[in-house]
């Protein structure tokens, strides 16, 4: 009966554990199409549309997803995109957030944490971060975007695709597949 209960409890702890994301893994892979997107982004404080499209037109894009406006992970994420704004755009590339909350906010979010350095998009209901799989269920079970960095190359191909909750190896893993695609290119 007792290695009956042991066999239970560790077949659990497994299954538990198996519906957790991955740290490291973001679900779109390496090589599939990007998912186009139109959004209400912010830079500086002023709201624009935002198209993915368009963007890659002038270079890859670095595409993070981040769960929410002014909590302490994100902030910090922020401001580290923000300091290695300067060097994505050197490389050709540039930044995006994305996250679940209103323009207003990260409209906000864009001028103070983002330090005016690049663009802030609006996806409310997460519906783009679901494109992406990039989604989690908040605390009040409405979805949130996932902590999730893609580098997407002009072509709309996925160069690089990483989710972990935290926020510092973002911009390692970023910057480090955008140099390694103008790499290529040379």
């Amino acid at each position: 009966m007792k290695m009956l209960m042991k066999f239970a409890v560790v077949a659990g702890l497994g299954l538990s554990l198996s519906v957790l994301p991955a740290q490291g893994i973001a679900a779109l892979n390496q090589g599939a199409k990007a998912p186009d997107f139109t959004l209400t982004a912010a830079q500086a404080g002023k709201e624009f549309n935002l198209s993915l499209k368009q963007t890659l037109r002038n270079g890859p894009v670095v595409l993070y997803f981040f769960p929410a406006a002014f909590t302490p992970g994100c902030t910090m994420e922020a401001h580290l995109f923000a300091e290695a704004n300067g060097q994505f755009n050197q490389l050709g590339a540039r930044v995006i957030g994305v996250t679940a909350g209103n323009i207003h906010r990260v409209a906000e979010f864009s001028r103070s944490e983002c330090r005016d350095k690049f663009a802030v998009a609006a996806d409310p209901g997460a519906k783009v971060a679901a494109k992406y799989d990039a989604t989690m269920q908040g605390p009040d079970g409405k979805p949130l975007s996932n902590r999730t960095s893609y580098v997407i190359a002009p072509n709309g191909t996925i160069l690089l695709s990483y989710t972990d909750s935290k926020p510092q190896a973002h911009i390692e893993k970023t910057m480090a597949a955008v140099r390694a695609w103008n790499a290529k290119r040379k």
